[in-house]
């Protein structure tokens, strides 16, 4: 049996020291909105009655977030520049 999605999020939280507040806020970025007490019922043991199975779009937008939170927002097209116009 390969990773679940709870596995992989537990792992990134662990690898990037990460508190359930600062995942909240991370989601938020990608205008996505978990809470903590959700956040609590998908790091659970799999056999705790609260458990709650980590679904693809959560995990999507915490990784598409947690891009945001690491590199920065994308700069819009408008202000890059294409090098070979300033020559």
């Amino acid at each position: 049996m390969g990773l679940t999605n709870n596995d992989i999020f537990k792992k990134l939280r662990v690898a990037h020291k990460l508190r359930d507040d600062e995942i909240v806020k991370i989601c938020a970025l990608v205008d996505f909105k978990v809470t903590k007490s959700e956040l609590g019922a998908i790091f659970r043991n799999e056999n705790h009655p609260k458990y709650m199975e980590c679904g693809d779009q959560i995990l999507r937008n915490f990784l598409n977030g947690l891009i945001i939170h690491l590199r920065g927002p994308m700069p819009d097209k408008k202000e890059k520049q294409n090098p070979d116009k300033n020559t």
